[in-house]
Protein backbone atom coordinates (compact mmCIF):
# COMPACT_ATOMS: atom_id res chain seq x y z
CA UNK A 1 0.00 0.00 0.00
CA UNK A 2 1.73 3.16 -1.19
CA UNK A 3 0.57 6.46 0.22
CA UNK A 4 1.73 9.62 -1.47
CA UNK A 5 2.03 12.30 1.19
CA UNK A 6 4.31 15.25 1.83
CA UNK A 7 3.99 15.25 5.63
CA UNK A 8 3.37 12.66 8.36
CA UNK A 9 0.01 14.30 9.15
CA UNK A 10 -1.04 14.00 5.51
CA UNK A 11 0.13 10.36 5.49
CA UNK A 12 -2.09 9.54 8.46
CA UNK A 13 -5.04 11.43 7.00
CA UNK A 14 -4.92 9.15 3.93
CA UNK A 15 -5.00 5.91 5.93
CA UNK A 16 -8.07 3.68 6.13
CA UNK A 17 -10.06 4.42 9.29
CA UNK A 18 -9.09 1.12 10.92
CA UNK A 19 -5.38 2.07 10.73
CA UNK A 20 -5.42 5.77 11.69
CA UNK A 21 -5.50 5.36 15.47
CA UNK A 22 -2.80 2.67 15.58
CA UNK A 23 -0.41 4.49 13.23
CA UNK A 24 -1.01 7.78 15.06
CA UNK A 25 -0.25 6.14 18.41
CA UNK A 26 2.84 4.43 16.98
CA UNK A 27 4.02 7.78 15.61
CA UNK A 28 3.46 9.51 18.96
CA UNK A 29 5.29 6.70 20.76
CA UNK A 30 8.31 7.10 18.49
CA UNK A 31 8.26 10.91 18.69
CA UNK A 32 8.12 10.90 22.50
CA UNK A 33 10.91 8.35 22.89
CA UNK A 34 13.38 8.79 20.05
CA UNK A 35 16.54 10.61 21.20
CA UNK A 36 17.20 14.20 20.14
CA UNK A 37 18.75 14.75 16.73
CA UNK A 38 16.54 12.49 14.66
CA UNK A 39 14.15 14.34 12.37
CA UNK A 40 10.63 13.30 11.40
CA UNK A 41 9.79 13.42 7.69
CA UNK A 42 8.37 11.39 4.86
CA UNK A 43 11.03 8.89 3.84
CA UNK A 44 10.49 6.24 1.16
CA UNK A 45 6.77 7.15 1.15
CA UNK A 46 6.52 6.26 4.85
CA UNK A 47 6.69 8.24 8.07
CA UNK A 48 10.40 8.37 8.72
CA UNK A 49 12.89 9.33 11.39
CA UNK A 50 16.24 10.18 9.90
CA UNK A 51 19.60 11.69 10.75
CA UNK A 52 19.51 14.98 8.83
CA UNK A 53 22.38 16.12 6.62
CA UNK A 54 23.09 18.91 9.13
CA UNK A 55 24.28 16.18 11.53
CA UNK A 56 25.53 13.53 9.07
CA UNK A 57 26.48 15.18 5.80
CA UNK A 58 27.39 11.87 4.07
CA UNK A 59 23.71 10.92 3.89
CA UNK A 60 22.56 7.43 2.98
CA UNK A 61 25.07 5.30 1.02
CA UNK A 62 22.38 4.15 -1.45
CA UNK A 63 21.63 7.78 -2.33
CA UNK A 64 23.78 10.38 -0.52
CA UNK A 65 21.21 13.09 -1.36
CA UNK A 66 18.90 11.38 1.15
CA UNK A 67 19.36 11.72 4.91
CA UNK A 68 20.41 8.63 6.85
CA UNK A 69 17.23 6.62 7.63
CA UNK A 70 16.68 5.06 11.04
CA UNK A 71 13.01 4.26 11.75
CA UNK A 72 10.02 4.12 9.41
CA UNK A 73 6.34 3.53 10.07
CA UNK A 74 4.15 2.26 7.26
CA UNK A 75 0.67 0.99 6.67
CA UNK A 76 1.12 -1.92 4.29
CA UNK A 77 -1.59 -3.97 2.62
CA UNK A 78 -1.95 -6.60 5.37
CA UNK A 79 -0.16 -5.06 8.34
CA UNK A 80 1.31 -2.00 9.97
CA UNK A 81 5.10 -2.07 9.95
CA UNK A 82 7.79 -0.54 12.08
CA UNK A 83 11.15 -0.59 10.33
CA UNK A 84 14.01 -0.15 12.82
CA UNK A 85 17.45 -0.10 11.24
CA UNK A 86 19.17 -0.50 14.60
CA UNK A 87 17.72 -4.01 14.96
CA UNK A 88 19.23 -4.86 11.58
CA UNK A 89 22.65 -3.44 12.44
CA UNK A 90 23.05 -4.52 16.07
CA UNK A 91 22.61 -8.19 17.00
CA UNK A 92 22.60 -7.35 20.71
CA UNK A 93 19.65 -5.00 20.18
CA UNK A 94 17.88 -7.60 18.04
CA UNK A 95 18.39 -10.29 20.68
CA UNK A 96 17.05 -7.96 23.39
CA UNK A 97 13.95 -7.15 21.34
CA UNK A 98 13.22 -10.79 20.48
CA UNK A 99 13.57 -11.75 24.17
CA UNK A 100 11.34 -8.88 25.40
CA UNK A 101 8.60 -9.18 22.80
CA UNK A 102 6.78 -12.20 24.35
CA UNK A 103 6.59 -10.30 27.65
CA UNK A 104 4.37 -7.73 25.91
CA UNK A 105 2.45 -9.66 23.25
CA UNK A 106 1.00 -13.17 23.32
CA UNK A 107 1.19 -13.67 19.54
CA UNK A 108 4.32 -14.81 17.72
CA UNK A 109 6.77 -12.12 16.61
CA UNK A 110 6.47 -11.50 12.86
CA UNK A 111 9.58 -9.81 11.62
CA UNK A 112 12.08 -9.49 8.80
CA UNK A 113 15.59 -8.01 8.92
CA UNK A 114 14.45 -4.60 10.16
CA UNK A 115 10.68 -4.89 9.76
CA UNK A 116 8.36 -5.66 12.64
CA UNK A 117 4.90 -6.51 11.28
CA UNK A 118 1.65 -6.01 13.19
CA UNK A 119 -1.36 -7.68 11.56
CA UNK A 120 -3.65 -6.90 14.50
CA UNK A 121 -3.57 -3.31 15.68
CA UNK A 122 -4.43 -4.33 19.25
CA UNK A 123 -1.17 -6.33 19.41
CA UNK A 124 1.19 -3.38 18.92
CA UNK A 125 3.41 -3.27 22.04
CA UNK A 126 3.71 0.50 22.40
CA UNK A 127 5.66 0.31 25.68
CA UNK A 128 8.21 -2.02 24.12
CA UNK A 129 8.48 0.21 21.03
CA UNK A 130 9.08 3.17 23.37
CA UNK A 131 11.95 1.29 25.04
CA UNK A 132 13.38 0.27 21.66
CA UNK A 133 13.38 3.89 20.47
CA UNK A 134 15.31 5.03 23.54
CA UNK A 135 18.15 2.56 23.02
CA UNK A 136 19.90 4.16 20.04
CA UNK A 137 21.13 7.77 19.95
CA UNK A 138 22.01 9.65 16.77
CA UNK A 139 25.73 9.25 17.49
CA UNK A 140 25.44 5.53 18.24
CA UNK A 141 23.32 5.02 15.10
CA UNK A 142 25.89 6.77 12.92
CA UNK A 143 28.67 4.63 14.44
CA UNK A 144 26.66 1.41 13.96
CA UNK A 145 25.74 2.39 10.41
CA UNK A 146 29.34 3.16 9.46
CA UNK A 147 30.68 -0.01 11.08
CA UNK A 148 28.03 -2.54 10.02
CA UNK A 149 26.38 -1.23 6.88
CA UNK A 150 28.10 1.60 5.04
CA UNK A 151 31.63 0.19 5.14
CA UNK A 152 30.39 -3.29 4.23
CA UNK A 153 28.84 -1.92 1.02
CA UNK A 154 32.15 -0.64 -0.36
Amino acid sequence: MTINAKTPDEYISKLPDDRKAAVSKLRETVKKNIPNGFEECISYKMIGYVVPHSIYSDGYHCDPKLPLPFINIASQKNFVALYHSGIYADKTLLDWFVKEYPKHVKTKLDMGKSCIRFKKMEHIPYELIAELCQKVTVDSWIALYEKNIKNRKK
